[in-house]
């Protein structure tokens, strides 16, 4: 826990929107950082685990943070975190089709948008081995490497389909177009 506490009192103080945000915090309220993210790691706890809106607010977790560093990482010349976030986005991509699938499971799993809160985090947690590099080497990419063929021959069919079909839509939009011109010149 002290390690824990350590990690999270260095993570307060580092210049940046989070560190600069609790600085301000502690300077208008008076209450240390520490105490005041304890506190609202509480409250986004229990309002997971019993509130209203809690689905919103565990996919804004697993959104809003991960967008604001790929978004820092695309600008970085760094490639590491541009690895990292891909990585999450294939995990968290991965995640919600599973959970489309099985929506029914939130109504049966006690504290589930809590325990998917918790699951993005350790997804997204800035060490080597989190949860997204660990699900994507030991489940997504084993799956990947066995149907890779599979794969490519529905997407190389699925992007024939698509072009034959923008195709005959684009030749439709032309056909209509000129239909509408002659209508239109013979009107006048």
């Amino acid at each position: 826990m002290a390690s824990f506490q350590d990690k999270l009192g260095k993570s307060l103080n580092q210049k940046g929107m989070i560190g600069d945000t609790f600085k301000m915090l502690e300077e208008n309220t008076g209450v240390q950082k520490l105490y005041i993210a304890y506190g609202l790691g509480g409250i986004v706890v229990l309002w997971l685990a019993f509130g209203f809106g809690a689905q919103l607010l565990a996919n804004t977790v697993g959104f809003a943070y991960p967008a604001y560093c790929s978004i820092k990482a695309l600008e970085s010349s760094v490639k590491a975190d541009d690895t990292q976030w891909l990585t999450y986005w294939v995990v968290f991509a991965f995640f919600s089709v599973i959970e489309y699938f099985a929506d029914f499971i939130a109504g049966w799993v006690p504290f589930y948008w809590l325990s998917k809160c918790l699951f993005l985090v350790w997804c997204m947690a800035p060490m080597d081995n989190n949860g997204a590099a660990i699900i994507y080497s030991k489940v997504i990419l084993p799956l990947f490497n066995k149907h890779q063929g599979d794969i490519d021959q529905v997407m190389a069919k699925a992007q024939g389909k698509a072009g034959d079909f923008l195709d005959r839509v684009t030749e439709k939009a032309k056909d209509m177009a000129a239909e509408h011109q002659i209508n239109k010149n013979h009107d006048d």
